[in-house]
Protein backbone atom coordinates (compact mmCIF):
# COMPACT_ATOMS: atom_id res chain seq x y z
CA UNK A 1 0.00 0.00 0.00
CA UNK A 2 1.51 3.19 -0.64
CA UNK A 3 0.70 6.24 1.65
CA UNK A 4 2.38 9.61 2.53
CA UNK A 5 3.76 8.02 5.89
CA UNK A 6 3.54 4.72 7.61
CA UNK A 7 2.13 6.45 10.56
CA UNK A 8 -0.99 7.60 8.93
CA UNK A 9 -1.73 3.89 8.64
CA UNK A 10 -0.96 2.24 11.76
CA UNK A 11 -4.09 2.73 13.60
CA UNK A 12 -5.61 0.85 11.44
CA UNK A 13 -3.46 -2.30 10.77
CA UNK A 14 -1.75 -2.08 13.79
CA UNK A 15 -3.92 -1.27 16.02
CA UNK A 16 -7.55 -2.27 15.03
CA UNK A 17 -6.16 -5.05 13.16
CA UNK A 18 -3.31 -6.08 15.43
CA UNK A 19 -1.01 -6.56 12.79
CA UNK A 20 2.69 -7.77 14.10
CA UNK A 21 5.92 -6.17 12.68
CA UNK A 22 8.22 -7.92 10.69
CA UNK A 23 10.46 -5.40 8.66
CA UNK A 24 11.05 -2.00 7.96
CA UNK A 25 13.72 0.13 6.16
CA UNK A 26 13.27 3.90 6.60
CA UNK A 27 16.62 5.14 4.62
CA UNK A 28 15.68 3.37 1.02
CA UNK A 29 16.48 5.42 -2.27
CA UNK A 30 13.05 6.57 -3.74
CA UNK A 31 11.08 4.89 -1.16
CA UNK A 32 10.88 3.47 2.34
CA UNK A 33 8.70 -0.04 3.06
CA UNK A 34 7.67 -1.73 5.83
CA UNK A 35 5.98 -4.66 6.84
CA UNK A 36 3.39 -5.86 9.32
CA UNK A 37 1.87 -9.72 9.75
CA UNK A 38 -1.79 -11.26 10.09
CA UNK A 39 -2.86 -14.04 12.07
CA UNK A 40 -2.78 -16.45 8.84
CA UNK A 41 0.84 -14.86 8.01
CA UNK A 42 -0.32 -12.56 4.49
CA UNK A 43 1.80 -9.37 5.29
CA UNK A 44 0.88 -6.24 4.13
CA UNK A 45 3.93 -3.80 2.73
CA UNK A 46 3.66 0.07 3.43
CA UNK A 47 5.25 2.22 1.09
CA UNK A 48 6.27 5.96 1.84
CA UNK A 49 7.95 8.14 -0.21
CA UNK A 50 11.82 8.53 0.81
CA UNK A 51 14.28 10.92 -1.37
CA UNK A 52 12.43 11.14 -4.08
CA UNK A 53 15.03 12.71 -6.22
CA UNK A 54 16.79 9.34 -6.28
CA UNK A 55 13.69 7.32 -7.19
CA UNK A 56 10.69 9.00 -7.94
CA UNK A 57 8.00 5.78 -8.85
CA UNK A 58 6.49 6.23 -5.31
CA UNK A 59 5.79 9.67 -5.34
CA UNK A 60 4.54 9.78 -9.01
CA UNK A 61 2.04 7.26 -8.12
CA UNK A 62 0.47 9.31 -5.15
CA UNK A 63 0.56 12.56 -6.95
CA UNK A 64 -1.47 10.85 -9.59
CA UNK A 65 -3.60 8.55 -7.53
CA UNK A 66 -3.27 9.37 -4.26
CA UNK A 67 -2.86 6.85 -1.10
CA UNK A 68 -4.00 3.08 -1.96
CA UNK A 69 -3.27 -0.56 -3.24
CA UNK A 70 0.05 -0.43 -5.39
CA UNK A 71 1.18 -4.14 -6.14
CA UNK A 72 0.70 -7.97 -4.63
CA UNK A 73 4.56 -9.90 -3.98
CA UNK A 74 4.53 -13.40 -4.87
CA UNK A 75 8.03 -14.81 -3.86
CA UNK A 76 9.36 -17.39 -6.05
CA UNK A 77 12.24 -20.18 -5.67
CA UNK A 78 14.28 -19.01 -8.75
CA UNK A 79 13.19 -15.23 -10.25
CA UNK A 80 15.39 -16.14 -13.96
CA UNK A 81 12.89 -19.24 -13.99
CA UNK A 82 9.93 -17.18 -13.03
CA UNK A 83 10.74 -14.00 -15.56
CA UNK A 84 11.28 -16.94 -18.52
CA UNK A 85 7.44 -18.60 -17.68
CA UNK A 86 5.84 -15.37 -17.68
CA UNK A 87 7.60 -14.29 -20.95
CA UNK A 88 6.95 -17.70 -22.55
CA UNK A 89 2.98 -17.25 -21.68
CA UNK A 90 3.34 -13.49 -23.29
CA UNK A 91 3.70 -10.98 -20.39
CA UNK A 92 6.64 -8.53 -20.53
CA UNK A 93 8.54 -8.08 -16.79
CA UNK A 94 9.48 -4.88 -16.24
CA UNK A 95 11.54 -2.97 -13.82
CA UNK A 96 14.17 -6.42 -13.44
CA UNK A 97 16.50 -6.50 -11.09
CA UNK A 98 19.08 -9.17 -10.35
CA UNK A 99 21.99 -7.43 -8.94
CA UNK A 100 21.60 -7.93 -4.90
CA UNK A 101 21.50 -12.15 -4.53
CA UNK A 102 19.39 -11.36 -1.17
CA UNK A 103 16.66 -9.82 -3.12
CA UNK A 104 16.25 -9.85 -7.15
CA UNK A 105 12.84 -8.93 -8.65
CA UNK A 106 10.46 -8.34 -11.38
CA UNK A 107 7.52 -6.27 -11.94
CA UNK A 108 4.16 -7.49 -14.21
CA UNK A 109 2.68 -4.42 -15.06
CA UNK A 110 -1.07 -3.20 -14.44
CA UNK A 111 -1.85 -2.53 -18.57
CA UNK A 112 -0.07 -5.82 -19.34
CA UNK A 113 -1.36 -8.50 -16.05
CA UNK A 114 -4.70 -8.06 -13.70
CA UNK A 115 -4.78 -4.64 -13.35
CA UNK A 116 -2.84 -4.23 -10.63
CA UNK A 117 1.64 -4.30 -10.30
CA UNK A 118 2.46 -8.17 -9.62
CA UNK A 119 6.16 -8.04 -8.26
CA UNK A 120 8.03 -11.21 -8.40
CA UNK A 121 10.56 -11.83 -5.78
CA UNK A 122 13.60 -14.12 -5.23
CA UNK A 123 14.22 -13.86 -1.51
CA UNK A 124 16.03 -16.80 0.12
CA UNK A 125 16.02 -15.06 3.68
CA UNK A 126 13.17 -12.98 5.16
CA UNK A 127 14.67 -10.06 6.13
CA UNK A 128 13.94 -8.49 9.62
CA UNK A 129 14.41 -5.56 11.74
CA UNK A 130 13.05 -4.08 15.24
CA UNK A 131 10.02 -1.93 15.14
CA UNK A 132 10.43 2.23 15.65
CA UNK A 133 9.97 3.74 18.58
CA UNK A 134 6.92 4.61 16.98
CA UNK A 135 4.97 1.86 15.93
CA UNK A 136 1.58 1.68 18.20
CA UNK A 137 0.56 -0.88 20.57
CA UNK A 138 -1.91 -3.11 19.40
CA UNK A 139 -5.70 -3.16 20.37
CA UNK A 140 -6.54 -6.82 19.52
CA UNK A 141 -5.31 -10.03 20.52
CA UNK A 142 -4.39 -12.21 18.62
CA UNK A 143 -3.98 -10.06 15.20
CA UNK A 144 -7.05 -10.27 12.76
CA UNK A 145 -6.78 -12.44 9.65
CA UNK A 146 -6.04 -11.66 6.11
CA UNK A 147 -8.34 -13.44 4.06
CA UNK A 148 -7.93 -12.66 1.07
CA UNK A 149 -7.55 -9.76 -1.58
CA UNK A 150 -10.33 -9.38 -4.33
CA UNK A 151 -9.51 -8.54 -7.32
CA UNK A 152 -11.43 -7.64 -10.19
CA UNK A 153 -10.62 -9.17 -13.37
CA UNK A 154 -11.57 -8.46 -17.01
CA UNK A 155 -10.37 -12.06 -18.32
CA UNK A 156 -10.45 -14.98 -15.48
CA UNK A 157 -8.85 -17.32 -17.78
CA UNK A 158 -6.26 -14.77 -18.37
CA UNK A 159 -5.45 -14.10 -14.60
CA UNK A 160 -6.05 -17.49 -13.41
CA UNK A 161 -3.38 -18.46 -15.98
CA UNK A 162 -1.20 -16.12 -14.65
CA UNK A 163 -2.02 -17.05 -10.48
CA UNK A 164 -2.09 -20.67 -11.16
CA UNK A 165 0.00 -22.01 -14.20
CA UNK A 166 2.94 -19.82 -13.68
CA UNK A 167 2.17 -18.83 -9.86
CA UNK A 168 1.63 -22.12 -8.42
CA UNK A 169 -2.01 -20.99 -7.05
CA UNK A 170 -4.70 -23.71 -6.04
CA UNK A 171 -8.25 -22.95 -6.51
CA UNK A 172 -9.79 -23.28 -2.97
CA UNK A 173 -13.86 -22.34 -3.78
CA UNK A 174 -15.76 -20.74 -6.27
CA UNK A 175 -19.01 -19.27 -5.71
CA UNK A 176 -21.29 -16.04 -5.93
CA UNK A 177 -21.02 -13.01 -3.67
CA UNK A 178 -24.89 -11.93 -3.46
CA UNK A 179 -24.11 -8.43 -1.57
CA UNK A 180 -21.57 -7.26 -4.85
CA UNK A 181 -23.30 -9.39 -7.85
CA UNK A 182 -20.73 -11.03 -8.54
CA UNK A 183 -19.37 -14.18 -9.23
CA UNK A 184 -15.49 -15.42 -8.01
CA UNK A 185 -12.91 -17.88 -7.75
CA UNK A 186 -10.89 -17.93 -4.76
CA UNK A 187 -7.34 -19.10 -5.04
CA UNK A 188 -4.79 -20.04 -2.65
CA UNK A 189 -1.32 -20.95 -2.06
CA UNK A 190 0.62 -22.87 0.65
CA UNK A 191 2.33 -19.78 2.57
CA UNK A 192 -1.56 -18.67 3.63
CA UNK A 193 -1.85 -16.11 0.56
CA UNK A 194 -5.68 -15.90 -0.70
CA UNK A 195 -6.72 -14.42 -3.74
CA UNK A 196 -10.32 -13.96 -4.79
CA UNK A 197 -10.87 -12.91 -8.36
CA UNK A 198 -14.02 -11.23 -9.35
CA UNK A 199 -15.50 -10.92 -12.66
CA UNK A 200 -17.56 -7.69 -11.92
CA UNK A 201 -17.09 -5.05 -14.78
CA UNK A 202 -18.32 -2.67 -12.35
CA UNK A 203 -15.43 -2.23 -10.60
CA UNK A 204 -12.89 -1.93 -13.49
CA UNK A 205 -12.38 0.86 -15.46
CA UNK A 206 -12.82 1.39 -19.03
CA UNK A 207 -9.61 -0.23 -20.72
CA UNK A 208 -8.01 -2.00 -17.99
CA UNK A 209 -7.05 -5.60 -16.73
CA UNK A 210 -8.79 -5.04 -13.81
CA UNK A 211 -8.62 -3.79 -10.29
CA UNK A 212 -8.33 -4.13 -6.67
CA UNK A 213 -11.42 -3.95 -4.84
CA UNK A 214 -11.29 -4.22 -1.12
CA UNK A 215 -9.09 -6.47 1.25
CA UNK A 216 -10.83 -8.92 3.64
CA UNK A 217 -10.74 -9.85 7.20
CA UNK A 218 -11.95 -11.45 9.75
CA UNK A 219 -11.48 -9.54 13.36
CA UNK A 220 -12.93 -10.08 16.88
CA UNK A 221 -15.95 -7.21 16.56
CA UNK A 222 -15.90 -5.89 13.37
CA UNK A 223 -18.77 -3.72 14.63
CA UNK A 224 -15.63 -1.81 16.78
CA UNK A 225 -13.57 -0.73 13.75
CA UNK A 226 -13.39 2.87 13.14
CA UNK A 227 -16.01 4.03 10.22
CA UNK A 228 -17.14 0.68 10.03
CA UNK A 229 -20.78 0.46 8.19
CA UNK A 230 -23.19 -2.70 8.46
CA UNK A 231 -23.42 -4.77 4.98
CA UNK A 232 -26.86 -6.61 4.73
CA UNK A 233 -25.34 -9.96 5.16
CA UNK A 234 -23.86 -9.29 8.19
CA UNK A 235 -20.31 -8.15 7.45
CA UNK A 236 -18.46 -4.76 7.59
CA UNK A 237 -17.22 -2.31 5.07
CA UNK A 238 -15.08 0.37 5.46
CA UNK A 239 -15.02 2.97 2.74
CA UNK A 240 -11.82 3.25 0.28
CA UNK A 241 -12.28 7.18 1.35
CA UNK A 242 -12.23 6.58 5.18
CA UNK A 243 -8.89 4.15 5.18
CA UNK A 244 -6.00 5.62 2.26
CA UNK A 245 -7.74 4.24 -1.00
CA UNK A 246 -8.15 0.39 0.33
CA UNK A 247 -11.66 -0.78 0.75
CA UNK A 248 -12.30 -2.96 3.87
CA UNK A 249 -14.81 -5.90 4.37
CA UNK A 250 -14.90 -7.43 7.51
CA UNK A 251 -15.99 -10.67 9.15
CA UNK A 252 -16.62 -11.06 12.91
CA UNK A 253 -14.98 -14.21 14.14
Amino acid sequence: MASEAWGELWPRYRGELGGTWVSGDEDGPGFAPAQVRYANNMKIEVLMPHRPEQNDFLRRFLDRRGPGPHHVTFKVPSLTAAIGNVETAGYRPVGVDLRDPTWQEAFIHPKDGPGIVVQLAEAPVEWSSPPPSAFPPANVTPPASFDYIGLAVADLARATELFVDLLDGEQTSAGRDDLFAADYVELGWSSGGRIRLFTASQWIAEGANGAMHHAAFTVPDASAIADAMPLDDGRFEVAPENNFGVRLVLATA
